[in-house]
């Protein structure tokens, strides 16, 4: 009897939920947690060390907190980051939205050929859009001692040009769930092409607009090398500030401010979550 037991309980299917009770997929779980979080976690925790050096623990502390926050070089580099991310998202998702839109809706000419244009920023090396992007500015005499925040222009347009096709990724595959029954049911009671756009593809857009949002200010926030080589002799943003920090040492203030910049990005994550969450609760409701 204990054997046919056996036979049976092989023969049945294992459920989703009952591998987790197999010890090398929690070994495997354990180790990509490690993995991944493992140098964050580390870099939070020694922004709190009462020591100059990363390595050794010499107690608690939040005085280098205070010193980011006190570095007037290190807050104006901030602020230029938040700015440029602000208008990089703003503008990238209005792109993506049409962009997505139109080689979901339409057919023309050279679609394909269009359709490549766009994702071409995703896999080309973004060393090579940087340069590209310098090339561009220096040839058409792109101003570099413009008022602030026009400063900033030249890295936003670069960003928006890296940054809007992810953006546009993340649309159209939102929009290949559309139910293309509800525009022609619109279409035929009367409603406009624009209308039909505004009050039924833009709702069920709407996740995919936060995602693209939220993924468009996170590339801009932290991008090191576009910003770099499109970057003016005034301009200082976020990454470029704590890599010059870096080149010598790490130290406590560089983990307080990057820990800073990772709190925002943690808190904007889980404010387009709930977004999220709230709109497919009002669709299903």
């Amino acid at each position: 009897m204990a054997l046919l037991s056996r036979l049976r309980a092989r023969r049945e299917p294992v459920g989703p939920l009952d591998y987790y009770r197999k010890l090398w997929l929690r070994l495997i779980m354990a180790g990509t947690l490690i993995f991944l979080y493992g140098p964050i976690s580390t870099l939070i925790a020694f922004s709190f060390n009462d020591s100059r050096r990363n390595i050794v623990w010499r107690g608690f502390t939040l005085k280098y907190y205070e010193k980011a926050l006190e570095n007037d070089e290190l807050i104006e580099a901030f602020t230029n980051s938040l700015t440029i991310a602000f208008f990089t998202t703003i503008v990238s998702v209005i792109l993506a939205a049409l962009a997505a839109y139109v080689l979901w809706r339409f057919r023309f000419p050279f679609k394909a050929a269009y359709e490549g244009a766009v994702a071409l920023p995703i896999v080309i090396p973004e060393i090579c859009m940087g340069v590209a992007m310098m090339a561009f500015f220096a040839r058409i005499g792109w101003p570099s001692d413009l008022p602030w925040p026009l400063s900033l222009s030249q890295i936003t347009i670069a960003h928006i040009a890296f940054s809007f096709p992810f953006a546009a990724i993340v649309i159209r595959a939102r929009l290949e769930t559309f139910n293309r029954e509800l525009a022609e049911s619109a279409r035929d009671l009367g409603a406009s092409e624009a209308r039909v756009f505004w009050d039924i593809v833009v709702p069920h857009m709407k996740p995919g607009l936060i995602a693209g949002a939220l993924l468009s200010f996170t590339l801009s926030l932290d991008d090191f090398v576009i910003t770099f080589f499109t970057a003016g002799p005034n301009t200082v943003t976020f990454p470029v500030k704590v890599y010059s920090m870096v080149r010598f040492s790490v130290t406590p203030e560089v983990n307080a401010a990057s820990t800073i910049l990772i709190g925002l990005t943690l808190v904007l994550t889980a404010i387009a979550l709930r977004l999220q969450n709230r709109n497919n609760m009002n669709m299903q409701a």
